[in-house]
């Protein structure tokens, strides 16, 4: 089936991304808790906490916790609790993966154009934090991009899910 070939190169392409997701997440998650270590350090044993060291790690939270999900979606890894869902037949649960597929790839993809329309309005608007004068708009165009990989994957999943379906319709 040509329709098969669609989610593989969706995953060909998301790979990549998604590996450099992860180590910016990763080294990011590294820095914060060093950053968060040497601040308690410095603010107890000298009383000098890190000028902007809280500033810093919230800017920090911004990029791992979107980059963190996107890798949590695209190895399906999220939590689920099955107790409605195992009470269905495999053919409705395929239905019904299909359709929320389908759902959280349009709310990603407008999360993602209104990321992008507010990247724009923090760009113009000059916002910046209060200590160390860190623009907001790069840190919101971090959480654009994850959204806009987000969307790719979930638009993954429902080819993977329509594959399902169609595949048990057509043998039916």
């Amino acid at each position: 089936m040509d329709l098969e070939k669609i989610p593989r190169g969706l995953e060909i392409g998301i790979r990549p991304i998604k590996n450099i997701f992860l180590a910016v997440a990763s080294v990011t998650l590294a820095l914060m808790m060093f950053l968060t270590a040497l601040d308690v350090a410095l603010r107890y044993l000298l009383n000098r906490p890190i000028p902007g060291g809280l500033e810093l790690v919230e800017y920090m939270m911004a990029m791992v916790i979107p980059f963190a999900v996107t890798i949590t979606a695209y190895r399906k890894a999220h939590i689920g609790v099955d107790l409605v869902m195992d009470r269905f037949s495999l053919t409705t649960r395929s239905y019904v993966a299909c359709v929320t597929s389908a759902l959280e790839f349009v709310l990603f993809a407008l999360i993602t154009w209104q990321g992008i329309a507010h990247i724009v309005e923090q760009y113009h608007s000059g916002l910046t934090s209060a200590v160390l004068l860190i623009p907001h708009y790069p840190f919101v165009a971090s959480l654009a991009v994850a959204f806009g990989l987000l969307t790719l994957i979930s638009l993954m999943h429902l080819f993977e899910n329509l594959i399902k379906v169609l595949s048990k319709w057509i043998r039916s």
